[in-house]
């Protein structure tokens, strides 16, 4: 009954997982799309920094804040 229960378990696992990650990717490219303009309008306009960007630079800014956010949360933990 267990094995049953745990392959019915697993694919639902899979595809929340997949949406959370899709809908984290689709959020940092709307924000970056929504603040980047405002923040540095003249810089867009220039071309120096990117008005959308793509879900591959999406993918890397989350994980680059994944990672900033795991080690501030390590230091953190370890000085209780």
């Amino acid at each position: 009954m267990k094995k049953i229960w745990l392959v019915g378990l697993l694919p639902g696992c899979l595809l929340v997982g997949a949406l959370v990650f899709v809908v984290v990717l689709l959020l940092v490219k709307v924000l970056w799309a929504w603040t980047m303009p405002d923040l540095f309008p003249g810089a867009v306009q220039q071309g120096l920094v990117a008005a959308k960007i793509s879900w591959l630079s999406s993918f890397k800014l989350a994980l680059f804040a994944a990672v900033l956010s795991g080690i501030s949360g390590a230091r953190a933990s370890g000085r209780s």
